[in-house]
Formats: C-alpha cells, sequence, structure tokens
C-alpha cells in the first residue's frame, strides 16, 4: 500500500526539504497541477468523473488513458453522485427531480440504472478490473441523493459491474451519522471485498454541517485504527493506495492547507503504512 497526499505547494515543498515523506501527490485530472507534481514525485490522479448524473458520454476517454498510463495510475475512479436535479422530468412525478432523501423502489431503480448505464460506459472502455467507484457523502441538507449512499445500492453498483471500491472513510463517516448508524457497521456493509484504494481526513462538525478535507481529530484516527486492523488481518484486501486528502491548491483550500498539519499527520499516515509492510 502506498500513501500519497492531496498536491499543494506546502505538501511540495516540505516533500523538497525532506520533511515529508510521500509515495506519491493525489491530484485531479488537471494537466498543469500533474505536470508540476511530477517533478518532485510519481502522481495517482484522481479522476472527476461522476456517475449516476447521465453525462459521463461527453467523457473524452482517450484523455482519461493518456492520464493513467503517463503517471501509472492503475485505476480510473468514479463518484457514485447522482442529484436531484439529474432526474427531473423523469417519470418521477417531480419538476425539481427525485427528493434528496428519497427511499422510493421506484426512485432507487432509476438511479441505479443510470447509475450503472455510466458505469458501464468506464468498465467497457478500460476493464471491471481497473474501475473503481467511489462512496459519496450523504447530507439531508446537502445535494446528493440518499438512494445512491446507502450501502445496499454501492453493494449492487460494485457486483452488477464488477468494479472494485474506493472507500472513503470520511465520506463513510458522514453517510452513517445522517443513515443512523455506526460508521463501522456502515463500513461493513460496503462491498469491502472489493476494496482498491482508500481515501482519508478529518471530519468536523461546523455548526451542524459535517465537513471533510480537515485536520484528522482522535476520533478519525480511532476509525483509521479500526480500517488498518480489517486490512492486517487479512479481512479486507490491501489497497493499492490510501491517500491523506488535506490540503490542496487554489482559494478552497487557502486555510486548509496548513503546514504543520501535513508535516505532522502526513508523517503520522506515512509511519503507519510503514508499520504495516514491516509486520507483512
Amino acid at each position: 500500500m502506498l500513501f500519497a497526499i492531496n498536491y499543494s505547494t506546502q505538501a511540495a515543498a516540505l516533500c523538497a526539504q525532506g520533511r515529508l515523506e510521500v509515495d506519491r501527490f493525489k491530484c485531479p485530472d488537471w494537466p498543469d497541477m500533474v505536470a508540476e507534481a511530477q517533478k518532485l514525485r510519481d502522481v495517482a490522479v484522481h479522476f472527476t468523473l461522476k456517475a449516476g448524473r447521465g453525462k459521463i458520454r461527453k467523457t473524452d476517454w482517450e484523455q482519461i488513458a493518456r492520464f493513467a498510463d503517463q503517471t501509472g495510475t492503475p485505476y480510473i475512479n468514479l463518484h457514485l453522485e447522482p442529484r436531484p436535479e439529474d432526474y427531473a422530468g423523469n417519470q418521477t412525478g417531480d419538476q425539481n427531480g427525485i427528493p434528496i432523501d428519497s427511499t422510493d423502489p421506484a426512485h432507487r431503480q432509476r438511479v441505479l440504472e443510470r447509475t450503472l448505464e455510466d458505469l458501464w460506459v468506464a468498465v467497457r472502455r478500460f476493464s471491471a478490473e481497473r474501475v473503481i467507484a467511489e462512496n459519496a457523502p450523504y447530507r439531508p441538507a446537502g445535494n446528493l441523493l440518499r438512494l445512491a449512499t446507502e450501502a445496499d445500492f454501492i453493494t449492487q453498483v460494485v457486483q452488477e459491474t464488477g468494479c472494485g471500491l474506493l472507500l472513503d472513510i470520511s465520506h463513510a463517516l458522514i453517510s452513517a451519522h445522517h443513515l443512523g448508524l455506526s460508521a463501522e457497521e456502515y463500513m461493513r456493509q460496503l462491498p469491502v471485498h472489493r476494496l482498491r484504494e482508500l481515501h482519508f481526513a478529518g471530519v468536523h462538525n461546523l455548526d451542524g454541517w459535517l465537513q471533510d478535507h480537515l485536520p484528522a481529530l482522535p476520533a478519525d484516527w480511532e476509525t483509521l485504527d479500526w480500517v488498518l486492523e480489517r486490512i492486517r488481518s487479512g479481512e479486507w484486501p490491501t489497497p493499492w493506495l490510501l491517500a491523506f486528502e488535506y490540503g490542496g491548491v487554489g482559494e478552497k483550500f487557502a486555510d486548509r492547507s496548513e503546514v504543520s498539519v501535513i508535516e505532522e499527520q502526513g508523517g503520522r499516515l506515512y509511519r503507519l503504512i510503514s508499520n504495516i509492510h514491516q509486520e507483512e
């Protein structure tokens, strides 16, 4: 299992100074950022593809393939992120689309069909072994449909397409909270037997809104330890990569790219993964 961190100028500087060890920088599929990050480390491209929105056919698959080949990124990830407005006028009976908290079986079937359609496009292009689906965070006041964050839905998607699972631990914490489950209970219900990649970051309660991509708190580390123990024991397969999703480039990340957090928590994660390798 490799260790990656979101590319940021702060993380790059720490690596250049020998103050941070990473195997790869995690970058979105942005050519300039990928080229900049590759000057220091190998890159793991995190594609901005979304399944369930009915827009996947507009994707430039040749560009996706070039990114993967040029960086040695083994998996093509898709986010399971259908939104209410994506289903407006599609036999939902609601001009605004499917209600965000709907559990209606008819709605579920419609969302499942479109999500599978989108994933199959990627699977046919790259093979099921190279495609991974990422669990999204459900928030009742958010913009992603509850149906697509439920464990049985994600499991069915993985089973029917044969793809792998990108387990975002922070997303799982958020979804579990709003679905009335413990994080461990929720993750056990996911298709973890197809685990291929892990993402991790802190989850903070900001005035009732659970926000991720922040420094890890004690509870986050406890959850990560639980996940890593499943991997150490062989209960779950070993993913190729664990990415720390803290830091980034641009105004959005201006207040969440603290050098001290990247150095301390990035170092802690690198040591955790190194210790797993030593135990093998």
